[in-house]
């Protein structure tokens, strides 16, 4: 009883890692421009068969999955400059509708060039295991969580310590006042965007060894994300990580343990959280309140 608990909790942890390394890029594009970019898994998808191609090419794993780092930097910081930017002012709602659009058309661009079919894409950590209090632990799980704990500790230092971070939540927070302050307003949201594209990049080398990689591959995802980010608090990359584990490990627990959840209305657990969570405290577990002056 004890080992499949923690087998469980081992696993939830593991999946949420999947859920925090989107719910991660999203928040520093929200961080960085103040917008919620729903293209994010599909930017994602895209650095992932950017990284699959370099292999084909020959290159190391490692080498290949940096150059679809650097590759999707330059992609995002183009998206923003060209499509993005125009919409810069617009209603929120036309924004997220822009990215929606984006979201569909990386999906059919990936379809278009690499087929709908299954690829095995290679893991950075073996496929091993380890055996920890009865749980059996895969060093790819394990090498997962400790890669989306490092870069959360990163992101919360960047937007804490940093003068780029300072400067991209500046920019998020009010646009014309950055500007007027001499901050470079249009590099900067170039920048967050681009700096979203590579976390996304690396998320996407992380991921698709467990889920293999389609074009749809992280559809699914996206939604846990979503409300990880909404649990957690948009602002708060430590709270979106801590809200992806927590929904991982809560569904797989709810599964095995609540009969009238089961394995297949485990995708309800989330959206049970979140009716909670907003209930009690809308700002999320770990967000900051916000003032508005009108």
């Amino acid at each position: 009883m004890m080992g499949t608990s923690i087998q469980l909790v081992v696993d939830g942890l593991a999946m949420g890692s999947v859920y925090g390394a989107i719910a991660l890029a999203i928040v520093l594009v929200n961080q960085s421009t103040g917008m919620i970019n729903f293209a994010q898994g599909g930017m994602a998808v895209l650095s992932a068969y950017l990284a699959f191609t370099f292999l084909g090419l020959g290159l190391p794993l490692i080498v290949a999955i940096l150059l679809s780092v650097a590759a999707s930097f330059i992609i995002g910081a183009l998206i923003e400059r060209f499509l993005m930017r125009r919409f810069m002012g617009r209603a929120e709602d036309t924004q997220v509708v822009v990215t929606v659009g984006l979201l569909t058309l990386l999906t059919g661009i990936c379809g278009w060039l690499w087929s709908y079919n299954n690829l095995q894409f290679p893991s950075l950590f073996p496929s091993s295991a380890f055996t920890f209090l009865g749980a059996a632990i895969s060093w790819r799980s394990f090498g997962t969580f400790l890669a989306i704990a490092g870069i959360m500790v990163l992101l919360q230092l960047l937007f804490r310590q940093t003068k780029l971070g300072l400067a991209l939540r500046a920019v998020a927070d009010n646009r014309q006042s950055a500007s007027f302050a001499g901050l470079p307003v249009g590099r900067l949201l170039m920048v967050g965007w681009g700096l979203a594209a590579a976390l996304g990049a690396v998320a996407g080398a992380l991921v698709a060894p467990r889920l293999s990689l389609t074009p749809g591959m992280l559809d699914t995802t996206l939604v846990y994300a979503l409300a990880a980010v909404i649990l957690g608090g948009i602002t708060s990359p430590v709270g979106v990580v801590v809200a992806a584990w927590l929904i991982g490990v809560l569904e797989n627990l709810a599964a095995v343990y609540v009969p009238i959840i089961g394995h297949d209305l485990k995708i309800a657990v989330p959206f049970i959280l979140l009716f909670v969570v907003l209930l009690l405290r809308p700002q999320g577990l770990f967000g900051r309140k916000t003032v508005v002056r009108v």
